[in-house]
């Protein structure tokens, strides 16, 4: 068997390769020509420094203080050289994937699902030839090319990573390139041609109680990190998603999530609208349904992906409220971007 490493590199771009046991980082990396920072290879220089994110592995005793010191590998700093894992990792690389002679892979698949779910929301599905080779971590995004019109907007995966199609939710904007696309023109069956993966908005490895906030389309990232969870059984870490919306036909994929909640016992979850005239159970914003519990005066990891003026307001909730998440990852879209980022 062989292990799954993910590269996130300075830039945004994430490579994954393959890693066989006993195999160190840096050669694995080289066999997949994805070359590593390097000078010496023998843990003398430090030039390979990397922080490991998630994931087991073994650093051995054959490399110099100089090179990484006590402190630094209690922190999670590795010799990518020396570094054998003992598992799938998530490895944060300081550098550009340009320096290390890599750009985003590209893709090509069908349209295979496409459906105005609501007059704000477009799901869209799409199906490689191998569905497998698209690996990347739940919570990032890529970014589909408008055919014919030489631009591209960005979007979160709501699948996970492997799955046989490719989702996304896509906010409908009045005038949106990507929008009059899919409305007016997209039909099943067309290909579409995606980069990626980016972003630095992905599920760490559960420490604590996670909290999952999210605005509007930025629900899509949340969904791909559930569908991770499920789909490996983790039942034992508490997860609670507050997912909020401006009007009631904004509400979308809840049956999706009640699915996921049947798979993960440990998820619980509420949906609440902004719209005062709403005939939903809870109105409000999400900060209005957060309680001090699920804080856990700041035991928490907390992911927060919606709108600018939405994550604005939950940084500043937890500054009034004197609380300051263990681990705190967030993603805002602007209207101009709003098919960028989820």
């Amino acid at each position: 068997m062989s292990y799954r490493i993910a590269l996130n590199f300075e830039d945004g771009v994430t490579r994954v390769i393959d890693c066989n046991p006993m195999e160190t980082v840096m050669d694995a990396a080289y066999r997949q020509k994805v070359n590593l920072p390097v000078d010496c290879s023998d843990g003398v220089c430090g030039t390979c420094k990397c922080r490991c994110e998630e994931g087991d592995y073994d650093l051995g005793d054959d490399y110099l203080e100089e090179a990484l010191s006590e402190e630094e590998a209690a922190e999670g700093l590795v010799l990518s050289c020396q570094m054998v894992p003992e598992g799938d990792c998530v490895i944060s690389v300081p550098v550009p994937s340009s320096s290390c002679k890599l750009g985003p892979s590209v893709f090509s698949g069908e349209i295979t699902t496409l459906e105005q779910v609501s007059p704000s929301t477009i799901v869209l599905g799409v199906t490689l030839p191998n569905p497998e080779a698209l690996d990347f971590l739940p919570g990032q995004y890529v970014n589909i090319a408008v055919p014919g019109l030489g631009v591209t907007r960005s979007y979160s995966f709501s699948s996970a990573p492997g799955a046989d199609e490719a989702m996304f939710l896509i906010r409908n904007v009045p005038g949106g390139v990507m929008s009059r696309y899919l409305t007016e023109v997209a039909k099943p069956c067309d290909t579409l041609e995606f980069t990626g993966s980016f972003g630095s908005f992905f599920l760490r490895e559960r420490k604590r109680p996670v909290v999952m906030l999210a605005g509007g389309t930025g629900l899509a990232p949340m969904l791909s990190m559930l569908e991770v969870m499920a789909a490996k059984g983790e039942t034992d870490t508490p997860v609670h998603l507050i997912y909020g919306v401006t009007t009631d036909t904004d509400l979308v994929e809840t049956d999706r999530i009640e699915a996921l909640a049947a798979r993960l016992p440990n998820l619980t979850w509420a949906a609440t609208v902004a719209d005062a005239a709403s005939a939903h159970p809870l109105k409000g914003y999400v900060t209005q349904h957060l309680s001090d519990a699920q804080l856990n005066a700041g035991e928490i990891d907390l992911y927060l992906c919606g709108p600018p003026p939405m994550v604005e307001a939950v940084r500043g909730f937890l500054k009034d409220k004197g609380v300051v998440p263990a681990s705190f990852h967030y993603e805002k879209f602007t209207p101009n971007e709003a098919e960028a980022s989820a």
